[in-house]
């Protein structure tokens, strides 16, 4: 071996440069570099080293058509240039020596040519050749490279060749491609240079032959032209003209199994190596054409490696491997039968590397251990060589040995070992070959990552510290963190290449670490920083979403607030998602991502990530389509047994909802107008059915399945299955007698389905007699549908009756009679013995004779007891008169002879009435029986008033009870303050004179509110109560809470209305302080108004205002107006001139006069009807209380209607203008008006909700129903309901 001399370089201080790590790769090798490469890092210093020789392009295979492709060349790098030599068949071989042979050498390369101009005396040069490239440090070799001599493929001379055949027959056209070892392409073309169009029928085999399934007339033609194409020498040679004659058949085509084409036979065996390209070939006539699938016997057919070529008559497999091996079937089918072929699949492999040993640098000292391993079939030979030499060859070495794997070991090396080692790998196949280089050389240490890198992490994460270092020997590091090892900690691991690995890092982990070269005084410091992990606080969830819909799913994460704002990257099934722009498919909105109308192609696996600079934390979530059922499919009738039938089918697709039931439905062909009708279901993991069935139908079937989500679309309908006629299984049932008519018999029934009707000509048998002494005889009809009318048989007499039901076949089942009735008549006699016992003052006891029963003319339904109210027992005979008759019908069973009544009006007159009544209808009435009801309670007041005189005192006004029952003869009114406990003492007070209608009560709490409760009285109790919640009215309060908003020349001034204060008037003075003016005073303004607009001040003006009540001020306050301040013009204003004051005072004296005409018209008495005179007074009980409220009281509506009724002279159009709307002004009207109307007229009212007689409605400005009052009403209602 050449002697190497020790290599000079220069040292590495403490701190390390900043160049980036990048390597100098030296001794490349093509065929595998990465095990040929000793690497030293770029920013190692050290001066020229030297190289050994790697062989950078390797001599290639060739097979030379003519002398221009006589070449043969290597490549090699190294340092100092390598020299090359070669062998050929493994003897030396000087082609610079040979003068037919060019040489050409250059730096790094060496080529020879041919000189000759014939390719027969190229011949001697045919072998196998190796490249050798040596310098001192060792001699690389390359592989193998063969050099073969081969003549250009040419067109033999063929005679034209005439192929005939019969229509549906099978031929082939041969092609015969001249023999190559070039692997040539065929084109089959016509003369027109178009390619024959190939199919299923037509087939270009492997042998390039054209093959035809079956012969059809449009096959004949003339130029049938075979094209072999060999794309190494660029040569297209056109095989002569085929003609192809197919003769017409005459007569039916007789179709034909499938048989074997090519491959012929039923087995045929292949042989290929791993990594080749295989097809295997599978041909066949047959007719109709037949169907190839290919599938493999002793296991799973590879849809990776493999792929169906030639309308699936060749299965080709892509980069072979041993796992291929084994045994396959190409099975060919038509409608005749089918046929099939198995294929022996034989796979070996030439040697290739399962390890190869590494390139490296060795100290002197050092072992070294080159592992070399390789496979293939049959296993390959493993050999070694130094420089080319075998081992066997050269000088035995105690160091060296050779383990029985086939690892090479070199024991304490020194300079003299540097050489390159050849591993080389042989079987039957071929032989391969690769170069380590060893190379023996002192280096000192040096570290080559930069000092004081920082380190960022997230917890849990794993953290490599680096700290690359270069030298031969190999330097050794420690690393330590603040003087202490870190080997103690489980999680640490010093790495090979000198870093420094910490798993699930953890906050306690962050700080300064050192990394020192052992024996060395070089080092480094590596800083380590360690936020939060990012977290995914709400991960998307798995869904089940309908087609159409919309799914969403949410991804909420945390991130270190150390970090950036995070990037969310969302994936369906790993591949990137990217937001919609045309159909909105996609959404993102924040942490969310919309799937917008869900479809089948929209399920899959969608994974949330979210990205920082540092991490990456992700969830997935599953998408299912969720969907009704796909409809079953392949029914199939089997079984037939007596009215039964076995139906089978195939599910469709469950749509990920499992089908829970199958539901099979029928359709008779003769009843089509009846749709499909449900026949039978069945659990959803049953896939067929016993089906019951009738005779005489023409069945189809179909079925439909039902998961949660819906029913799917119903199948395709079986085939029509017949079922033979029988006779009529059931007779119709529900039969009955339902006449009408004196003197017949209507026989009626529940027509049958016709399901049932089980044959043809189906129609009923009709029988009766007499069911007392008629005897045995039956009398008959027949109908096709009932009802059956009997005429002539007497009223109301019993009958024997029965239906059966009969078709063409026979007869059905013997029915077995009911009892029916001929029609019934109205009943003839009254009830006798009626007697009435009164029970109280609503309840009566009825008591009366049973009928006769013949009497009746039918069945006895009962008894109508006729009650009819003639009137109160009052004294007021004119009242009584207008009172309407009432009449209450009650019914009594026929097996009943007394019937209690109640709920009747105490204190009145009664008749009673009894009658008997049928189907037909009532008999005649029983002598009326008149009696009279007790004085009984009365009812509620109809209306109680609440009105407060002042803050103590309650005043409550009512009306007498519209129904008073009796005599009348006062009042019981209670009443207590209400409290939260409620639980304060009841206060009675009693009335004994029924003609008072108010009563006040003193003394009551300012501050609560109370119940009033108030009943009528009668001799027989008191009655039922009416309720009032109220409080007192307080005393008058000016308002409070003022709020003013300015404008350019007027304040809106707005406050809060004191509900129970009484309403007061207050004015307001206001002074301009801009323009020296006096102070002026506003119109009145009324407190229940809440808003009040003052008007006609300066733009721009300061204002001071003064709100006044009676003559104190209780408040004062300033104002600013918007807009400019406009200076007094020195025109005259219109307003002051003296025309416009006289027109303005004429309007308003005409006003006046209007105003003063109208209140003179409504203040004075009206007239009232003669008719209301002359009744006169009235009772309590008797007074009608359509008009009135309260004793004497009446509204001012009721007067006016009395008065537009009762007297035609009114003012007509003028009443309109004298309206209480027309006499009503806002508060900002320069006129101001009081209305001295009663108070009590406009409190609060209260009534029951049915009273006949109460008010109709409530005015707006009512209590009840809180309005603005205007100042013309001068304060509010005297008490207020809460």
């Amino acid at each position: 071996m050449p002697h190497l001399q020790r290599q000079q370089v220069c040292s590495r201080g403490q701190r390390s440069s900043h160049l980036l790590p990048l390597l100098l790769t030296l001794l490349p090798l093509v065929a595998q570099p990465s095990h040929a490469v000793i690497q030293i890092p770029v920013n190692y210093h050290i001066s020229d080293l030297k190289k050994p020789p790697v062989i950078t392009t390797q001599p290639e295979p060739v097979t030379v058509f003519s002398v221009e492709d006589f070449v043969m060349s290597c490549e090699a790098s190294g340092n100092p240039l390598p020299i090359f030599r070669w062998t050929k068949d493994g003897e030396e071989f000087d082609p610079g020596s040979d003068p037919e042979l060019k040489v050409s050498e250059h730096l790094g390369s060496y080529a020879f040519y041919s000189l000759s101009n014939s390719l027969d005396s190229l011949k001697l040069y045919q072998g196998k050749y190796v490249c050798y490239a040596s310098n001192e440090l060792g001699t690389a070799v390359s592989n193998e490279a063969t050099l073969g001599i081969e003549v250009h493929p040419t067109q033999q001379k063929e005679k034209d060749v005439i192929t005939k055949g019969e229509e549906g027959s099978s031929t082939v056209l041969k092609c015969n491609p001249p023999q190559s070892s070039m692997e040539p392409i065929i084109h089959w073309m016509d003369y027109r240079l178009h390619h024959i169009q190939l199919s299923e029928r037509v087939i270009v085999g492997k042998d390039g032959s054209l093959y035809f399934a079956h012969l059809t007339p449009s096959d004949s033609r003339k130029d049938y032209t075979c094209n072999v194409q060999y794309l190494a020498t660029r040569t297209i040679l056109a095989k002569n003209p085929i003609t192809l004659v197919v003769n017409p058949s005459n007569s039916v085509l007789r179709n034909r199994r499938p048989h074997m084409m090519r491959p012929t036979g039923s087995h045929s065996t292949y042989h290929a190596l791993r990594g080749q390209t295989i097809e295997l070939e599978c041909i066949v006539q047959g007719l109709p054409t037949p169907k190839v699938s290919w599938l493999r016997k002793d296991g799973e057919l590879s849809e990776s490696r493999t792929a169906k070529d030639m309308f699936d008559r060749r299965l080709r497999f892509m980069n072979i491997s041993e796992n291929d091996g084994g045994e396959y079937q190409c099975m060919a089918e038509n409608t005749q039968g089918k046929t099939t072929h198995t294929y022996m699949l034989t796979v070996e492999a030439a040697p290739f590397w399962t390890k190869e040993p590494a390139s490296a640098l060795y100290a002197p000292g050092e072992t070294v251990r080159l592992d070399c391993q390789a496979g293939g079939t049959p296993s390959p030979t493993m050999s070694w060589t130094i420089n080319g030499i075998p081992l066997s060859a050269t000088d035995e070495d105690p160091r060296r040995s050779v383990t029985p794997s086939g690892s090479l070991i070199l024991q304490d090396v020194n300079f003299g070992d540097t050489a390159i080692f050849q591993c080389q790998a042989s079987n039957k196949h071929g032989t391969i070959l690769t170069n380590t280089n060893i190379y023996v050389i002192e280096l000192p240490p040096q570290i080559l990552t930069e000092d004081g890198k920082a380190y960022t992490h997230t917890e849990g994460q794993k953290a490599v510290l680096e700290c690359d270092t270069f030298g031969s020997p190999k330097p050794k590091v420690i690393w330590e963190r603040e003087g202490f090892s870190l080997l103690a900690d489980p999680r640490v691991n010093p790495l090979a290449n000198g870093g420094l690995e910490i798993l699930n890092v953890t906050h306690d982990d962050k700080g300064l670490y050192t990394c020192s070269v052992l024996n060395n005084n070089l080092s480094i410091s590596a800083d380590l920083e360690v936020f939060n992990r990012t977290l995914i606080l709400t991960p998307p969830k798995d869904q089940r979403v309908l087609p159409g819909r919309t799914a969403v799913f949410t991804c909420v994460a945390v991130v270190d607030n150390n970090l950036n704002s995070p990037l969310i990257q969302w994936r369906k099934n790993d591949q990137k998602i990217f937001e919609s722009q045309s159909d909105e498919k996609y959404t993102f909105e924040g942490s969310d991502l919309i799937i917008a109308n869900f479809e089948a192609a929209d399920e899959g696996v969608y994974t949330c990530q979210v990205i920082t600079s540092l991490d990456i934390a992700e969830a997935s979530g599953n998408l299912i389509l969720w969907d009704r059922p796909d409809p079953p499919g392949l029914l199939q009738i089997s079984d037939p047994k007596h009215r039964a039938v076995t139906l089978s089918w195939t599910p469709g697709n469950d749509n990920n909802c499992p089908v829970e039931v199958f539901v099979v439905e029928y359709e008779d062909q003769a009843l089509k107008e009846r749709d499909w009708e449900e026949l039978k279901s069945v659990q959803g993991h049953h896939h067929h059915a016993v089906l019951p069935l009738w005779p005489y139908m023409s069945y189809r079937f179909r079925v439909i399945a039902i998961n949660e989500v819906g029913k799917s679309d119903p199948s395709k309908p079986s085939e029509m299955h017949n079922t033979p006629a029988e006779a009529p299984d059931y007779n119709p049932d529900s039969i009955w007698s339902e006449s009408m008519d004196p003197g017949t018999l209507v026989i009626t029934w529940k027509e049958m389905d016709k399901v049932f009707h089980n044959g043809p000509d189906f129609h009923y048998n009709v029988m009766w007699r007499r069911a007392v002494g008629s005897g045995p005889k039956w009398h008959k009809g027949n109908t096709t549908a009932p009802p059956f009318v009997v005429e002539d048989v007497g009223n109301f007499s019993a009958y024997e009756i029965k239906v059966q039901a009969v078709n063409a076949v026979n007869d059905g089942p013997e029915p077995d009679p009911i009892i029916g009735y001929s029609g019934e008549d109205v009943p003839l006699e009254a009830p006798m013995d009626v007697g009435i016992l009164l029970i109280n003052s609503t309840t009566v006891k009825v008591t009366w004779a049973a009928i006769n029963k013949d009497s009746v003319r039918g069945h006895l339904l009962g008894y109508k007891l006729h009650l009819t109210r003639k009137g109160s027992r009052g004294h007021h005979r004119g009242r009584r008169s207008r009172e309407p008759e009432s009449t209450v019908v009650e019914e009594a069973g026929p097996s009943n002879e007394k019937k209690v009544i109640s709920n009747l009006r105490p204190y009145s007159h009664y008749v009673l009435a009894i009658t008997v009544f049928n189907k037909k209808g009532e008999g005649p009435p029983s002598e009326e029986l008149p009696f009279e009801t007790d004085e009984g309670v009365p009812g509620p007041p109809t209306t109680l008033i609440l009105d407060s005189p002042s803050e103590t005192d309650m005043t409550l006004h009512w009306t007498p009870p519209a129904h008073p029952n009796g005599i009348l003869v006062g009042y019981l009114l209670q009443y207590q303050q209400i409290t939260e406990s409620d639980d304060s003492p009841m206060q009675v007070e009693k009335i004994d004179d029924a003609t008072i209608t108010h009563l006040t009560l003193k003394g009551l709490d300012r501050h609560s509110h109370y119940r009033f409760y108030l009943r009528g009285r009668t001799f027989a109790g008191e009655g039922e109560s009416i309720m009032m919640m109220g409080a007192t009215t307080l005393d008058a309060a000016p308002p409070a809470n003022i709020s003013l908003f300015a404008g350019e020349d007027f304040v809106n001034i707005t406050w809060v209305v004191k509900k129970r204060h009484r309403h007061v008037d207050f004015h307001i003075n206001y002074l301009n302080k801009n323009d020296g003016s006096k102070w002026k005073k506003s119109e009145k303004v009324n407190s229940a108004q809440s808003f009040y607009q003052l008007q006609g001040l300066a733009p721009g003006s300061d204002y001071n205002l003064n709100f006044i009540y009676g003559n104190t001020s209780f408040l004062e306050t300033y104002i600013k107006t918007e807009g400019s301040e406009v200076k007094a013009s020195k025109s005259q204003s219109f307003a002051t001139e003296g025309w416009f004051i006289g027109v303005v005072s004429a309007i308003v004296l005409l006003l006046l006069i209007l105003l003063i005409l109208c209140f003179i018209k409504r203040n004075k008495g009206g007239k009232y009807s003669v008719k209301d005179k002359e009744e006169g007074p009235m009772d309590s009980e008797a007074r009608p209380m359509k008009d009135e409220t309260f004793g004497e009281y009446r509204s001012l509506e009721s007067d006016l209607e009395e008065k537009r009724t009762a007297s035609q002279t009114s003012l007509g159009e003028e009443s309109k203008l004298c309206s209480q709307d027309n006499l009503d002004f806002n508060g900002s009207s320069a006129i101001t008006t009081e209305l001295n109307l009663d108070e009590s007229l406009v409190s609060q009212i209260s009534r029951p909700s049915a009273g006949p007689d109460g008010f109709q409605s409530l005015q707006d400005n009512s209590p009840l129903n809180p309005t603005t009052v205007s100042p013309a009403t001068n304060g509010m209602p005297n008490s207020i309901l809460d």
